[in-house]
């Protein structure tokens, strides 16, 4: 077995532990299911996996990540304003929820409600985590180099 380092194209065996700054619980891996993901693809936001390069199996490391760094401020320009029409009459549309909505792509996006008025409802689309430092605890457990093969360049 080599002793690869975490560079782009790999693939990645690992644990994971991500909170925000407040130490709120985001996102954990299963002791019994690691995550493997090939570096680079988009698989996490790009500040998460800049963590990564140069780590080895058998790393534990803790990482806190700027919001500039993960995913970015709150933007204004992701609220949009809906018509109260558009959503199920029965469905409670409590400030902080977070509602799938599907584009005419048919790829879905999560949207938070921020403000319910008379006839609108004001909804957020940046990414959940957008406007949030986050806290990142990781352990690699093995690393891979990139696949060659069709479809691959080596190098």
């Amino acid at each position: 077995m080599t002793d690869l380092a975490v560079t782009e194209g790999c693939l990645v065996t690992l644990q994971f532990v991500l909170q925000l700054g407040d130490g709120t619980l985001v996102d954990r891996s299963d002791e019994s299911e690691p995550l493997t993901l090939m570096v680079g693809r988009g698989n996490l936001a790009a500040g998460l996996e800049r963590c990564l390069i140069g780590l080895h199996a058998g790393d534990k490391r803790h990482f806190e990540v700027a919001a500039s760094d993960a995913y970015g401020p709150r933007l204004a320009e992701n609220v949009r304003i809906l018509p109260r029409s558009h959503f199920p009459a029965e469905m409670a549309l409590e400030p902080g929820t977070v509602i799938g909505f599907t584009l005419p792509t048919g790829e879905e996006v999560p949207g938070r409600i921020m403000a319910t008025e008379d006839a609108d409802v004001a909804v957020d689309f940046s990414h959940p985590l957008a406007g949030h430092d986050l806290v990142f605890d990781v352990e690699i457990m093995s690393v891979e180099p990139p696949p060659v093969g069709p479809g691959h360049a080596s190098g």
